[in-house]
């Protein structure tokens, strides 16, 4: 899986940036928390983008929703 993204995350593209202990952090193995199946590679802060917003899509897309309504009105 690793080598198939490219070792970058699947959601942003990017690099892992987390370090612990001055290690950079491996990518994260993102599964779907009803079946278990693996989804994919995660960079930390994707992750735990995913977890905050409780993987449900219809969150997701309301606050996408309301980051495009304040960009178009000039709040971002």
């Amino acid at each position: 899986m690793f080598l198939s993204q490219n070792g970058v995350c699947a959601i942003c593209s990017g690099g892992e940036t987390v370090k612990t202990r001055g290690t950079l952090r491996r990518l994260a193995v993102d599964h779907d928390h009803e079946t278990g199946k693996v989804r994919g590679l995660l960079c930390n802060r994707c992750n735990n983008g995913l977890g905050n917003f409780r993987d449900d899509p219809d969150l997701l897309r309301e606050a996408i929703a309301y980051l495009q309504e304040a960009r178009e009105k000039g709040s971002s």
